[in-house]
């Protein structure tokens, strides 16, 4: 007969077998849908489409996330020169983010604070700093490569503080980088997101806007947001301006896809989408059935953030036609491997 700490015992071990179970249960399906999702070549479609980012090959554009930020630290000058300038890789479209500062500046910055990327919380001696309550000349004498990681967990910038830092580390200017850009990559692409929400999403794009009319960009950028409010605000203000699908309208579009729905239109010249596991268990946006349904209807779809050799290779075969990455030098490699 069992003991009340043996009864005990045995609970235990069911309760954590069970759990187990299901770990692995969990990751055999993660398995499965990794395996069935992936899309056989053989049924990419071609389409006539005078969408200038709707490549046509299987051989995608490469597309330097964040300004290849996985090799240097992210949105900086310096990242920019280490794609531009390298011998080894080339990129096609440069993809980076905007904030407004308080003196209405457009400035690099992926996140809503500058904690993660720079030496702020020392040099401010406070949390959560963000850009719109800071001048561009006080948020200059920041160094944005602080806390930059390379991949022998080095953190070759982080001693860099006020005076000592760079100006390729500094934050930088939109018209800054495309001045850089368009002298040293004349026929490169751009995707631009502004990151503000609300009014100052709105003020950004009228910014945004204003710039890129001023040097004949406007042909040469897709301009993208996560704020549907701002998305409307292009559609009514900017009809000039291309721009990708918003969150709503991807999931609209997948819907329409699988459903072959032939009266489907789209406002959109893009769709700017995710391929990772979480998403696949909802709706698999990496198949030969949304890439041909999107040439068809003379959408580009362009991937984010894809940093996986095995991933890489399989969106370039089934027709993407552009990846962005942190490693821009390894999608480049893949790309051009055949």
């Amino acid at each position: 007969m069992e003991t009340k700490q043996q009864k005990k015992q045995h609970k235990g071990l069911k309760i954590f077998l069970i759990v187990l179970a299901s770990i692995i249960a969990v990751i055999a399906i993660f398995e499965i849908i990794s395996c069935t999702y992936h899309s056989s070549p053989e049924n990419v479609e071609a389409y006539e489409c005078d969408n200038p980012y709707i490549v046509g090959t299987d051989t995608p554009e490469v597309s330097a996330h964040r300004s290849g930020g996985g090799i240097m630290p992210e949105e900086t000058m310096m990242a920019f020169q280490n794609c531009a300038e390298s011998g080894d890789f080339s990129v096609d479209i440069f993809e980076f983010d905007l904030h407004i500062t308080k003196d209405n500046v457009l400035v690099l910055l992926h996140d809503d604070t500058l904690d993660r990327t720079s030496d702020c919380v020392e040099i401010f001696g406070c949390e959560d700093v963000r850009p719109e309550d800071y001048t561009y000349e006080e948020l200059r004498v920041l160094n944005m490569g602080a806390k930059f990681e390379n991949e022998n967990g080095e953190t070759p910038f982080a001693e860099l503080h006020n005076n000592e830092v760079p100006d390729n580390l500094r934050i930088l200017r939109l018209e800054d980088v495309m001045d850089y850009l368009t002298r040293v990559c004349p026929n490169a692409d751009y995707i631009i997101e502004i990151k503000n929400d609300g009014e100052l999403g709105m003020q950004g794009v009228d910014i945004l806007h204003e710039i890129l009319e001023q040097k004949d960009l406007l042909d040469d950028v897709i301009f993208g947001t996560f704020h549907e409010e701002v998305s409307h605000y292009v559609d009514n203000t900017y009809p000039d301006m291309a721009r990708s699908a918003t969150i709503n309208e991807v999931l609209s579009f997948y819907k329409a896809a699988i459903t072959d729905d032939e009266s489907f239109e789209a406002k959109y010249i893009a769709l700017q989408i995710p391929y990772n596991m979480p998403f696949r268990l909802a709706a698999n946006l990496g198949t030969t059935t949304v890439i041909n349904y999107a040439h068809e209807h003379n959408i580009a779809v362009q991937y984010w953030t894809v940093n996986s050799e095995k991933d890489l290779r399989y969106l370039s075969s089934i027709g993407a036609d552009c990846i962005m990455t942190d490693y821009p030098n390894v999608l480049y490699a893949v790309a051009n491997e055949k």
